[in-house]
């Protein structure tokens, strides 16, 4: 048994790949949280997507969503609000160079600004309203700007298993931020349980899921600073998380929606198994 496992952080990321809002409650939609990975930063030239991968001080650029639109801040900048542009003039982007489609510019003023604090001449841009892009794996579900999942689940019983093997190893503690969670779940005593279900429900909604979370460079950035601190969280994982078939090591689940609804701090989490 498993016991009872609960819901103990709810974080989205408006812009993808600036910094995160954690929330007591959120409305799950079909491409995940409402509004995470709404917004994405793409190279003015090309299209091309811009990540913590390439840029890691995008962790500490906030895109806070307020009444009158989406308010931009960083440490040694004025702050900007921009005015949503829900549909508008069309601009081709990519992620991965696997995916590609339209995404509503967002205007001059975002751009200048978003290519003075990542200095580099970029765009930002919005989901458009007809957005409709395909997941993969056993759930494949619908994504949004999201890498190429709806949600990603992770457990805190998962990070102490990784810190207690950090720290055996000399290395410090790391915080849940590093991996950019949506969703994560305190209660389960096995870590990675999130790896071993079918499904997630969470009160109303019904999460499937898709497959585990291959991890890239981004943990090795610190969440609070921007930098890239490296080699840990990689090097611990590659001790006893590495995929078997896929190049890369592995920590949190990625799921699809299958029941869209409200989910709220404390709920608990009912699982099936493969």
């Amino acid at each position: 048994m498993d016991g009872v496992a609960t819901v103990s952080a709810l974080t989205y990321y408006p812009v993808k790949g600036f910094h995160g809002i954690s929330v007591s409650t959120a409305d799950v939609v079909r491409t995940g949280l409402r509004e995470d990975r709404a917004y994405m930063v793409v190279d003015a030239a090309d299209g091309t997507f811009l990540s913590q991968r390439k840029v890691p001080a995008m962790a500490v650029v906030h895109a806070n969503p307020t009444p009158d639109g989406l308010r931009l801040s960083v440490a040694g900048y004025d702050d900007i609000l921009v005015e949503p542009v829900v549909d508008g003039p069309r601009r081709e982007v990519s992620l991965f160079n696997k995916w590609f489609g339209p995404a509503v510019d967002q205007g001059d003023l975002a751009a200048k600004w978003c290519s003075e604090v990542l200095d580099r001449d970029v765009r930002l841009v919005r989901v458009p309203p007809d957005h409709d892009r395909d997941g993969w794996g056993l759930h494949p579900g619908k994504v949004g700007f999201g890498d190429a999942h709806a949600v990603l689940v992770t457990s805190d019983s998962s990070l102490v298993e990784l810190n207690t093997r950090i720290t055996a190893a000399g290395g410090t503690p790391i915080p849940m931020d590093r991996f950019r969670p949506n969703i994560v779940i305190t209660g389960w005593p096995t870590p990675h349980t999130e790896d071993t279900a079918a499904t997630l429900t969470i009160g109303p909604v019904h999460l499937g899921y898709s497959t585990e979370a291959i991890r890239c460079a981004v943990p090795t950035v610190d969440q609070s600073t921007g930098e890239r601190k490296g080699p840990e969280p990689t090097r611990t994982l590659a001790t006893y998380r590495r995929h078997p078939t896929r190049p890369g090591v592995t920590f949190g689940a990625k799921y699809a929606t299958l029941t869209p609804g409200p989910l709220t701090l404390g709920d608990e989490v009912h699982l099936t198994r493969r």
